[in-house]
């Protein structure tokens, strides 16, 4: 185990966590009088809101995922540090993370805690195995070889029942993420992948949305909600609503309809977007924390600072904090991660913690995009949709991308694919498919993961398996 060394003559914040709230949570403390240890799990700065796009080829994951070091390379008073973070000292104010088994102690006078949310399968974890979500790189890359693949493997199918199987895709969950993806994976059918076989026709792909509830994009309204579930009936997709999955398994899904009856639907490729579990820690930092406590989702119940009781050093946010009124976006970590660097600042000044005004959201809107030229926004009490509302999300998303280059190059990946039919990131392996689960297999089993440690360079572990991140960047 090794510890970071930290001086006394600088004020100490430590920062879990790359995406929205930790990036800019750092970056907001550039210029303080303070020395910043950013740490994560992955190496890059991932902008999640554009994943669906690299899992249906039409971005790399270079232009969504930049190196956190190289982002903050010019910031002086920053440190990244890769690892997973297992413990959390709010006594001792020492946080512990790990690498291959290499465990490192970092102390703080001030904590941002920003690791977001995973995947929720609502108890049924065993679904993950045939239906990935959409958090991840990885995830993404997986799921842009199933895409792929169930057509390749359509092409070379003997029977009808298999093309068909092999032709559907099920998209669960009507949130953002399942309607850009719905329409992406239709629009790569029709557009992309047009002409490119002689066996079959990508055209007669199936695209499936099932929703639990009864709307689409149901916290948009039903106003926008429509306009997005005619626009993806138009190009094809069949949108069952009031359905839930109850199982799946290889080759498909088993669904309850409103009126109680199951029935199964064949298909290869599924994707998960339904639900959201707020990351392990958060339970970890409640537990530590006398009187604080997690909702339903896993999420922190902060106080009106954003911080846990007890501990006004100690700053929760994005998708880790459960705060009335703020949605589980990126706006919501960036707001809350400049409020906590804020009263870090303010605090180097002398303000007293109890003089702190309390967080609070400013609702700038959400959006989503359903296809090429069609997108669905929703400002205050502005709702529109159509060209104009894609537009405006363009201009959004390329605005908090960061780094010039990746705007650019993504600006170009954009002309290519909504304005022609080529997409530039069609490639696809088999082990992108099936590396998640050789991981799984390979973790169950103490003596493999040791063996695969040592080869990393990494010491035994002490009852510990190795994690999916930890191996990810040996």
């Amino acid at each position: 185990m090794s510890t970071q060394s930290v001086g006394k003559q600088r004020h100490q914040v430590v920062v879990i966590g790359s995406g929205f709230g930790g990036l800019f949570g750092t970056q907001h403390l550039r210029n303080a009088d303070v020395d910043i240890t950013l740490i994560s799990k992955t190496s890059t700065h991932l902008f999640q809101p554009l994943l669906y796009q690299v899992a249906t080829g039409i971005l790399s994951t270079g232009e969504i995922a930049p190196a956190t070091r190289l982002v903050l390379r010019k910031q002086d008073n920053a440190q990244v540090l890769l690892g997973d973070v297992i413990d959390v000292d709010l006594a001792n104010k020492q946080v512990t993370s790990r690498l291959l088994n290499r465990d490192t102690v970092t102390a703080f006078d001030s904590l941002i805690v920003a690791t977001g949310a995973q995947q929720s399968y609502f108890g049924n974890d065993h679904f993950a195995t045939w239906a990935p979500g959409m958090k991840t790189i990885d995830d993404a890359l997986e799921l842009r070889a199933r895409i792929l693949g169930a057509f390749e493997q359509a092409e070379v199918a003997e029977t009808r029942e298999d093309r068909e199987r092999l032709m559907t895709f099920i998209v669960v969950g009507a949130g953002p993420t399942g309607v850009e993806l719905a329409g992406q994976i239709a629009e790569l059918a029709d557009r992309t992948l047009d002409g490119t076989f002689r066996t079959i026709d990508p055209r007669d792909a199936r695209v499936i949305l099932i929703e639990g509830t009864g709307a689409v994009l149901g916290p948009m309204g039903p106003k926008l909600g429509n306009k997005a579930a005619k626009q993806l009936e138009k190009m094809g997709v069949e949108i069952q609503l009031n359905t839930l999955v109850t199982d799946v398994d290889a080759h498909g899904v088993v669904v309850k309809d409103p009126d109680g009856g199951t029935r199964r639907i064949e298909a290869t490729c599924k994707v998960w977007s339904a639900g959201v579990q707020a990351s392990p820690l958060g339970k970890m930092i409640a537990e530590r924390s006398e009187g604080t406590e997690v909702d339903r989702a896993g999420r922190v119940v902060v106080e009106p600072d954003l911080t846990v009781k007890g501990h006004p050093n100690v700053f929760v946010v994005g998708d880790l904090m459960s705060v009335p009124g703020v949605p589980g976006q990126a706006q919501g970590a960036i707001q809350g991660a400049t409020y906590a660097a804020k009263a870090i600042k303010a605090g180097l000044g002398g303000q007293s913690p109890a003089d702190r005004k309390p967080f609070k959201y400013f609702n700038k809107g959400s959006m989503a995009t359903v296809s090429r030229f069609n997108a669905v926004c929703q400002v205050g009490k502005l709702e529109f949709g159509g060209f104009i509302a894609w537009l405006a999300w363009l201009a959004l998303h390329l605005y908090y991308l960061v780094g010039y280059r990746n705007r650019i190059v993504t600006v170009i990946g954009w002309f290519v694919s909504f304005l022609g039919r080529n997409r530039g990131q069609m490639a696809a392996t088999e082990q992108w498919v099936f590396a998640r689960l050789a991981i799984e297999e390979v973790n169950s089993d103490q003596s493999e993961a040791d063996e695969l440690a040592a080869h990393l360079g990494a010491p035994p572990a002490e009852n510990n398996r190795l994690t999916k991140e930890q191996r990810e960047f040996g």
